[in-house]
């Protein structure tokens, strides 16, 4: 488990064109799920097992925020949160769409060991900064994904502002805000590089 992980929100269907790619309907308000902490694990050039057998695993790119202390109505997002990361949402297809169509909750496709790989975290950056550097994925050396706070559905603000008056947020949760667009089955012997801008923020190999 990473260290200093409390409670892992997630924030699904973030992005239109990925919510469409699924053939999923665009949320009305944010649709919040949990992984355990123990899904968590540094995405540090080390080498990450996933299931076999459950069906395909996708991954999902993701920007992630670090909460510095407890959120109170009316804190900025600037005031609530510390650093970021990038990290991969690995999710059980098959499971996970077996579970949409009978309406069950999504633990059992996106909660299990090392379901949510962490890079080292930065600094929080200043909002122009955010909106003007993409997060990408790569995968075997080719990018799969590229995101931007600007494209999603639900800002930064709405997000902590839903979970926090509803759920709460205190120092060490940390939230995965949603996947772009292009999203993709993964198998062992898979590499995965995560940029922020140019710069390389964190890396795995599937086994």
């Amino acid at each position: 488990m990473c260290a200093a992980v409390k409670t892992l929100y997630c924030v699904g269907r973030n992005y239109k064109l990925h919510a469409e790619e699924l053939g999923n309907q665009v949320p009305a308000e944010p649709l919040i799920f949990l992984k355990p902490s123990h899904a968590a694990v540094p995405l540090d050039k080390e080498t990450i097992q996933l299931p076999q057998g459950s069906g395909q695993v996708h991954y999902e790119g993701e920007l992630v925020l670090r909460i510095a202390r407890d959120y109170v109505p009316g804190i900025s997002v600037e005031e609530l949160v510390d650093e970021m990361a990038l990290g991969l949402d690995f999710t059980l297809r098959d499971i996970h769409n077996d579970l949409q169509k009978r309406g069950l909750p999504w633990t059992p496709a996106k909660g299990f060991r090392n379901a949510a790989p962490l890079a080292p975290f930065i600094a929080f950056p200043s909002r122009e900064e955010l909106e003007n550097t993409d997060f990408t994925v790569r995968k075997n050396g080719e990018e799969v994904q590229r995101g931007n706070v600007k494209n999603m559905i639900f800002s930064l603000q709405t997000i902590v502002d839903f979970i926090g008056t509803r759920y709460g947020l205190g120092k060490d949760d940390v939230i995965f805000t949603g996947t772009p667009a292009g999203v993709g089955p993964t198998l062992p012997g898979d590499s995965f590089e995560l940029y922020w801008g140019d710069r390389l923020m964190g890396s795995c190999l599937i086994g």
